[in-house]
């Protein structure tokens, strides 16, 4: 942490801030991704890729002002020189893109449950990752919830077969996205801020053919457009929060806490109207039970794992 003006410096290898302080920044990036497919459902009329094109062209200018009051541009030219890291947030461009692309698709064509589904895979990919390639210790409390997770979405995964690539692939883009974004030499702000310039010429290209194809690219009414417009700070707001969380928790402890997303869109599809099987209500109290199991391991030691030094 810069004493002078508080800004998060790059480190890979040490945790950044209390873990407290990620803990909660987990947190509210989660619930906030919990409720999103309501704002996706406002505009399901308006095509997946539209959709995501707008986030990423209203994104980068909300991004800007917070560079520019944080004054962090000196990070963003320092991490764009640097090849290794500029190639790394090349991938994670690419891997986010490609997970809203098809998290907004899902949403919008009634199929929240399975993408319920994939972010409730998303943490046990995390806590694995966690443990076997950041090498994270897990104590056995931990290893009781993982088992725990696993048993449920197993369940869960043989009631949701057809749509179960849908799930998948959130599930894998998302785990991979996390772990790069947490050992690249980049802080929050300043690796999004990069990823959202690499993906804005696509964005403004694809916008581009599409209206001088004579597509309605602000939507078919005044509400789309309205809401369009605020996709950036809908969208970027909990991805910084959860980049920002990434650096400061272990990601083991990062990956329970991803299951308050999912059971926010679980509740929010059956609110919608899509129907439940048998798996879901054998799956969705095992999740929680293993929720339960690791939030009191946490709570037993004085303060929040943290990663590896």
């Amino acid at each position: 942490m810069n004493p002078r003006n508080g800004a998060l410096e790059p480190n890979v290898t040490t945790t950044e801030g209390h873990p407290r302080t990620g803990f909660l920044f987990g947190l509210a990036a989660y619930a906030l991704w919990g409720v999103l497919p309501i704002y996706f459902k406002a505009v399901a009329d308006v095509p997946a890729v539209d959709i995501v094109a707008h986030r990423v062209l209203w994104s980068l200018p909300f991004l800007a002002i917070l560079i520019a009051v944080s004054r962090g541009w000196r990070k963003v030219r320092a991490a764009a020189a640097d090849r290794k890291t500029l190639g790394i947030l090349c991938v994670t461009a690419l891997l986010i893109g490609g997970n809203w692309l098809l998290y907004v698709y899902a949403v919008t064509s009634g199929r929240i449950l399975a993408s319920s589904f994939g972010y409730y895979l998303n943490p046990l990919a995390n806590v694995l990752l966690g443990r076997f390639v950041l090498k994270e210790r897990l104590g056995r409390l931990q290893w009781i919830a993982v088992a725990v997770a696993g048993a449920g979405i197993s369940v869960f995964a043989a009631g949701a077969l057809g749509q179960l690539w849908i799930s998948l692939s959130l599930c894998a883009s998302f785990a991979l996205y996390g772990l790069l974004r947490k050992v690249v030499k980049a802080d929050a702000l300043t690796g999004l801020g990069i990823e959202t310039g690499l993906l804005f010429p696509l964005a403004i290209g694809w916008l581009g053919w599409r209206f001088g194809a004579g597509a309605p690219v602000l939507g078919s009414s005044h509400l789309d457009a309205g809401l369009l417009l605020a996709a950036g700070i809908v969208s970027t707001t909990p991805l910084i929060l959860f980049t920002a969380a990434a650096r400061r928790l272990a990601y083991s402890t990062l990956g329970m806490l991803q299951f308050l997303a999912p059971t926010l869109q679980f509740l929010i599809g059956v609110w919608y109207g899509e129907p439940l099987k048998a798996a879901h209500f054998i799956a969705f109290p095992a999740i929680w039970l293993a929720l339960g199991l690791y939030v009191t391991a946490v709570l037993r030691t004085p303060r929040l794992p943290q990663a590896p030094e």
